[in-house]
């Protein structure tokens, strides 16, 4: 049986620490596994100690080179989407993924879909050396994203707040 506690670990490319954060198993399916992040929890982001402000509910795909997070209001990004890594999970217990610096995100307010950080990603790719493929798959996953966050593809349409309603 999965434990109902998952540590999800992002890291850079070089290794150093990006977030750090317990979350509670939600459910499985062939999206992938939900996670929940109630308010309150102690996390690690850029490195630094933290806790969460706001609720959310991560979306680990089985394959996939991102994640989702569904955010409630008052947060403005209502879908925030990191290229990651395909996720590398340690037992039941604990995901590894690799923050590639994209980001896809929806605007609550607006609709607007919107790739953020490709500075950072042109920027890491010389310093960290990111393999061809890598740049490939990465850049796919965010022109994939940019339409599906847009046009009503689950799981960014509807089917996420059935779970975001179980934490928030």
């Amino acid at each position: 049986m999965p434990s109902d506690v998952v540590r999800v670990v992002y890291r850079k490319y070089d290794g150093s620490m990006h977030r750090d954060y317990p979350a509670r198993r939600l459910a499985e399916d062939d999206l992938g596994v939900w996670l929940g992040v109630p308010a309150g929890t102690s996390s690690v982001y850029h490195g630094r100690p933290s806790v969460e402000q706001i609720p959310f509910v991560l979306l680990v795909p089985h394959h996939a080179w991102w994640t989702g997070m569904f955010n409630p209001p008052p947060r403005t990004s209502e879908v925030y989407c990191d290229i990651a890594s395909p996720a590398r999970w340690e037992g039941d217990d604990t995901v590894h993924l690799i923050d590639l610096d994209l980001d896809v995100v929806r605007r609550r307010e607006t609709g607007l879909v919107e790739l953020r950080d490709e500075d950072e990603f042109a920027e890491h790719r010389v310093r960290f050396g990111y393999p061809d493929d890598l740049v490939v798959a990465a850049e796919a996953a965010s022109r994939w994203l940019l339409g599906a966050l847009g046009d009503g593809t689950e799981p960014f349409a509807t089917s996420y707040r059935k779970w975001l309603a179980l934490v928030v």
